[in-house]
């Protein structure tokens, strides 16, 4: 490797490591970020559904009663006036409204906690009622790991460190440079734009190694997320990452010229993929008129691509698709960022 690049390479982790902040974001914050999340969306038995009962019928109280034997539900008596009121500012599911002969539903259908209240209603009052299912049902309860909220989420937030560290961290050290000045310097050296660049990718190399097993050593070991596939590949598919979006960052910094500005261009890249690509949720909620769109986003190829490989161990030679939307967003983005690339 050329000396000058060694160089340049050993400046960019020093300028890291002597940043507090940028260790805290790059570190620190998406182990936070995990325990938040695993302690919201633990493990834990299903919420209990809110229901309001119109009392003002003499049948009420055998609705009631029935209602209260189920352990799922949480009853209360209302009037009429303050159950519309409750149901309008969604302090209860569902409404039972007793009428002579049998009850009346009142629910929002597009609320999904509505619509999942009025079975669990509906079947404990007709069970109260007298009903027998005529069909013998069984059943055997299991726990899988990888099936679990934190099993989908740890990946999420590697994708999006590996995305925020190479776009924030690169982008941020050369528009700082360029702000001061310092850029205009290395114009009189024997330097190439090429090996200016390609010293900040890699310096992200050695920072990938960290930040990778720092966060899935934390889950592994607190969450007891699993590991199902090679950790040779899994290394492959972060190397990759980590340089396309080192790419990327290295793009949205050619030409802009205050921190203030790069700053916008990055929020305004990011902030899509944040929403779109399946960090805390899936991408298979949005439409699928944007799919094709999604898809082909880097951040979603990385977390389809590492989430393939962590919870259900899909070799690399499966991930063909997401592998090729990486790499193409790495050398489109270092081209481009090599040809817009400015020193002043």
């Amino acid at each position: 490797m050329d000396r000058s690049i060694v160089q340049l390479t050993l400046v960019r982790f020093r300028e890291f490591i002597r940043q507090p902040e940028a260790v805290f974001w790059t570190f620190v914050f998406p182990i936070l970020l995990a325990v938040g999340l695993g302690l919201a969306f633990r493990s834990r038995a299903p919420d209990k559904v809110k229901v309001g009962v119109v009392a003002t019928q003499p049948a009420a109280a055998s609705v009631i009663a029935s209602l209260k034997k189920d352990s799922s539900l949480i009853v209360e008596t209302m009037t009429d006036s303050a159950a519309a009121l409750a149901l309008r500012t969604a302090k209860v599911a569902l409404l039972v409204v007793p009428e002579n002969g049998g009850v009346r539903y009142v629910y929002d259908p597009q609320r999904s906690e509505s619509a999942n209240a009025r079975l669990i209603t509906d079947r404990a009052i007709q069970i109260g009622g007298g009903r027998t299912d005529p069909v013998k049902v069984t059943e055997r309860r299991v726990t899988e790991r990888g099936s679990r909220y934190i099993d989908f989420v740890i990946p999420g937030l590697l994708g999006m460190n590996l995305m925020g560290s190479g776009v924030w961290g690169i982008g941020f050290a050369i528009v700082d440079s360029r702000g001061k000045r310092l850029l205009k310097r290395f114009m009189a050296t024997p330097m190439s734009r090429a090996e200016y660049l390609m010293s900040f990718l890699f310096s992200r190399l050695f920072f990938l190694i960290l930040e990778v097993v720092t966060l899935l050593g934390f889950g592994a070991l607190v969450f007891k997320v699993p590991m199902r596939g090679s950790f040779g590949e899994l290394s492959v598919i972060c190397l990759l990452s980590a340089l396309a979006f080192g790419a990327l960052g290295l793009l949205i910094a050619s030409r802009a010229r205050t921190v203030e500005g790069v700053s916008g261009l990055m929020n305004f890249v990011m902030l899509p993929m944040w929403i779109f690509s399946g960090v805390f949720f899936s991408s298979s909620n949005f439409p699928s008129l944007v799919q094709p769109i999604i898809r082909i986003l880097p951040l979603t190829a990385v977390n389809d691509a590492l989430r393939a490989n962590m919870l259900e161990g899909t070799p690399i030679t499966a991930l063909g698709f997401q592998l090729a939307v990486i790499v193409g967003w790495l050398l489109l983005s270092f081209v481009l960022a090599l040809k817009l690339f400015r020193w002043r």
